[in-house]
């Protein structure tokens, strides 16, 4: 049962959950690479790297897919309250340089 304080979930399409699921990844990947917080392991960097391109490739045909069935506008409100339930504030966070 939900409280009356806790924020609903936004709803999704299919194409924005896929937008937001990729987008998430790539950002995963991309902390992962990310030197600034690396463990110092070429081989851990090389595999995010590899999976980048598939998860971009995934991201692209998510966008693409929401442009063909007429979607023009990315519900900006809605996807950034679905990012932030998926805990996307510290997930960007791990792409930036450490203070």
């Amino acid at each position: 049962m939900r409280s009356h304080d806790t924020p609903r979930e936004p709803a999704l399409t299919d194409d924005e959950c896929s937008f937001v699921d990729h987008y998430l990844a790539v950002v995963d990947l991309v902390a992962r690479i990310n030197p600034a917080r690396s463990n110092g392991h070429a081989y851990a960097c090389l595999r995010a790297a590899q999976a980048l391109a598939g998860e971009a490739r995934a991201l692209l045909e998510a966008v693409e897919l929401m442009w063909e069935r007429g979607e023009r506008e990315i519900h900006v409100a809605t996807l950034t309250q679905a990012l932030r339930a998926l805990d996307g504030d510290r997930r960007a966070g791990r792409v930036t340089l450490p203070p």
